[in-house]
């Protein structure tokens, strides 16, 4: 027995109306094609065509994942690690890659400021030993980085007998030998919570 035909013109002026998306109205097209094609069609192959035309990726979907706009990808958030001697720069930076920040190291401050003139904007944390290689040491880059990036945050560190230096303000002192638990809180601080406000 024929099943009965769907009525087409009332099919498409269900559709054709203002507002509905052309992929909509093809859609509602091929499943109405598919009806009549697998029309005696023996069940168990119609019942196969239906199950491989679901197990299709959705077009639309896909379009709309690859057109979504380039400002609703993340951030990205920087720590510079400053350190000049070469084990534990790679030990802090290697403890830095564990979390959701990208990390740059550099040996002298001098190298962190060329850094932090091309890609100010994106440093969320700067992490730097107080005695530096170079001409500048870290307090120096760290009232720099202060006054002329003052999103980023600040963690200081070393290890000659240095209790409480003069640093500026809401930046964190971290005696050596540092514990990674402590520098990981402070670099997810950096990473979550809002920046301060400039001033």
């Amino acid at each position: 027995m024929r099943k009965p035909q769907p009525d087409t013109h009332a099919l498409l002026s269900d559709t054709l109306t203002p507002g509905v998306p052309l992929d909509q109205i093809g859609q509602t097209l091929a499943s109405f094609y598919d009806e009549l094609i697998t029309e005696g069609v023996p069940p168990h192959l119609a019942s196969l065509v239906r199950r491989v035309k679901q197990s299709q990726p959705n077009p639309t979907a896909e379009r709309q994942v690859a057109s979504r706009p380039a400002c609703e990808s993340r951030p990205v958030h920087l720590a510079i690690v400053v350190e000049d001697d070469p084990e534990i720069r790679q030990l802090a930076e290697t403890l830095l890659e564990e979390t959701e920040l990208e990390v740059v190291g550099c040996p002298s401050a001098e190298d962190a400021l060329n850094v932090l003139r091309q890609r100010g904007g994106e440093v969320a944390l700067v992490f730097a030993d107080i005695r530096l290689a170079g001409a500048m040491d870290g307090l120096q880059l760290a009232r720099a980085v202060a006054t002329l990036w003052p999103r980023a945050r600040l963690v200081l560190t070393s290890g000659h007998g240095v209790q409480r230096p003069d640093l500026p303000k809401d930046a964190v002192f971290i005696a050596k030998p540092w514990r990674p638990g402590d520098v990981l809180i402070e670099a997810e601080r950096a990473a979550k919570e809002p920046a301060p406000p400039i001033s």
